[in-house]
């Protein structure tokens, strides 16, 4: 198994040495830099820019109910078995895509379109083509949109999946975390192997372009033996993609992992080793290792994308679609502009609220600075790319203004020399790539160039590994 083949080199001491609290870089600045303090005014004059400049769109629905938790998750969620409140919800949640679209000119197009949360499918078929359908009746469609959903695999049908396939949804995601049935029952999320490989049938019967499912590494009760069983498996299960989630305790932000047994979780160098006979499984039987916890197919968009020097990333996380201003609809979904972002309300009351007073449901945001916009660009161009070009930079990005790159970033520029020096990083010209050593540590290489990090404790964010 040569993980070098795949331009990844596993290295224990070089990864418990930067194992620290670092952000994943789906956002610059990361979405803990939102405040309350935000002008509502400022969301519109990013759409109207966005309409001036015909920017893409690209839309996410946020459908926060699940009927039971989940002790490993860390989205928002509300626990209820009680599905009128979908039906609420629902109605709110189209009157949110009903006041933001006319914001919107007609003439941009959606590239791409997601559907998670929480269990999009606990909302019954009629309610999810009723959800589609003012979509389509909002918004304006490229014929290559990307249309994807997330959905629970022990709650769906075939006849559902269908529905979906035959709705116009071209890519599915579900959630996998572990096939042991010990590590199930520690994280309460109970799924026979023999129900996850019947819904994959489904799926590929309905002709889904694109199927991807998650894995969890660091759950209680995991050992090296038992995830190389579920990694065997997955690969039997054959997905397009494979993202394999470094588990993040966070107790204190989530107070429902406190349910599970923190010292049958395993340790460090145990967790280490899962995650090395992980990649060495995943890329041995021919997936693409694309960047931190991803993993496709060769012949999959991603990898496609990445070799071309096209992969963008977004709080979707990587995507194949160019540049674009994403929009979110429902409560605590978060909106990406230009050069805002907001974050809708977290608590069901406020967002009803909002919606009732007929004013955009935005809890907190913030605005970025010219530095911000220079700091993402470097940032995202690491994240998906591995490597940094000072010149490219300026002919990628348009930025707009003469930057001095060496000069503007002189103390970061410094502060790489111990990367260098630990192997992370190959300097050349006037720039430098990611080795093999160092892109399974990009988190930390990207935070470099994050000026937030200052002010930040050790427990904000999740660990790199």
């Amino acid at each position: 198994m040569n993980l070098a083949s795949q331009n990844v080199r596993f290295n224990g001491p070089l990864l418990q040495k930067y194992n620290q609290s670092v952000p994943r870089y789906t956002s610059y600045p990361p979405a803990t830099e939102l405040t309350p303090d935000f002008e509502g005014a400022l969301f519109r004059q990013a759409i109207a820019m966005g309409n001036y400049k015909k920017t893409p769109l690209s839309l996410y629905c946020h459908i926060p109910f699940c009927e039971k938790p989940c002790y490993f998750c860390g989205c928002n969620t509300i626990i209820t078995q009680y599905k009128p409140a979908a039906a609420t919800y629902l109605d709110y949640l189209i009157r949110h895509i009903q006041q933001v679209a006319p914001l919107v000119s007609g003439d941009r197009l959606v590239q791409q379109l997601h559907w998670g949360g929480g269990t999009p499918n606990y909302l019954n078929l009629e309610q999810v083509t009723r959800l589609w359908q003012t979509l389509q009746d909002n918004f304006q469609f490229a014929p290559d949109a990307e249309i994807s959903i997330e959905i629970n695999p022990c709650e769906v049908s075939r006849e559902y999946i269908f529905a979906l396939r035959q709705l116009g949804f071209k890519r599915i995601s579900f959630g996998i975390q572990d096939f042991n049935p010990q590590v199930q029952a520690a994280v309460n999320r109970i799924q026979p192997e023999e129900k996850l490989f019947e819904v994959m049938a489904w799926i590929r019967e309905a002709g889904f372009e694109s199927v991807n499912v998650d894995l969890i590494y660091g759950l209680p009760y995991q050992t090296l033996a038992t995830f190389t069983e579920t990694v065997q498996k997955t690969i039997q299960l054959n997905p397009d993609r494979i993202a394999v989630f470094s588990f993040a305790y966070v107790p204190w932000l989530k107070p429902l992992q406190k349910r599970m047994p923190e010292a049958a979780m395993p340790p460090t160098a145990e967790k280490l080793e899962i995650l090395k006979m992980t990649i060495a499984n995943l890329t041995y039987h021919g997936y693409v290792f694309i960047g931190m916890d991803h993993f496709a197919k060769p012949n999959d968009e991603l990898a496609i994308a990445q070799q071309a020097g096209e992969l963008h990333r977004n709080f979707q996380g990587y995507t194949t679609k160019p540049e674009s201003d994403l929009l979110g609809f429902g409560m605590t979904s978060i909106s990406m502009l230009q050069d805002v972002y907001v974050q809708n309300h977290k608590r069901l009351k406020d967002f009803y609220a909002a919606i009732d007073q007929r004013v955009l449901p935005i809890e907190k945001g913030v605005q970025l600075t010219q530095d911000d916009l220079i700091r993402r660009t470097v940032i995202m161009e690491l994240m998906c790319q591995f490597r940094l070009s000072a010149p490219a930079l300026e002919n990628k990005y348009h930025l707009g203004f003469d930057l001095d790159f060496n000069d503007y970033f002189q103390a970061e520029l410094s502060a790489l020399n111990d990367l260098e020096a630990d192997g992370l990083i190959h300097r050349s010209g006037d720039g430098f790539q990611v080795t093999p050593s160092g892109r399974l540590l990009i988190r930390n290489i990207a935070a470099v160039f994050d000026t937030y990090l200052q002010h930040k404790t050790e427990k904000t964010f999740s660990k790199a590994i």
